[in-house]
């Protein structure tokens, strides 16, 4: 009896109307950040001095051009402290709920450990975690 179809209405319609709430929210925020944009073009300030248009390094003058180019070093460090940096993710959840999960959580979290401790010694041993060779 809780079935919206014995009442007469068409499930189809119903279904679309829960998503109104979400259009209604996408619609706020793009109108939002759209009246954002608008404002700073009609009331921002345009006097672009040497100063301003200077590339910003931490309140420090650039020591390079723009055009030079980094090392492959620098993302392969940045790819691998993201990489290790999800396991933190994984593992807090896990510490949580630790007696919840019982053995079966334990062993899936060694598995998991382990999966990144040979990548990690996979990396070590190419040489990955080295800054010069």
């Amino acid at each position: 009896m809780d079935n919206p179809s014995y009442l007469g209405y068409n499930n189809k319609l119903i279904m679309a109307i829960e998503y109104v709430g979400i259009l209604i929210s996408i619609g706020f925020a793009a109108l939002i950040s759209g009246g954002m944009v608008l404002a700073h073009t009609l009331l921002g300030g345009r006097r672009p001095t040497p100063e301003k248009e200077e590339p910003f390094e931490c309140g420090e003058s650039p020591f390079a051009g723009p055009a030079g180019r980094f090392s492959v070093k620098f993302y392969l460090v940045a790819m691998l402290f993201i990489i290790f940096d999800i396991e933190i993710i994984f593992l807090f959840p896990w510490a949580v709920l630790y007696r919840r999960l019982g053995l079966f959580g334990f062993i899936e979290m060694a598995i998991f450990l382990f999966v990144l401790g040979v990548g990690l010694f996979y990396a070590w041993k190419k040489g990955a975690l080295e800054w010069e060779r």
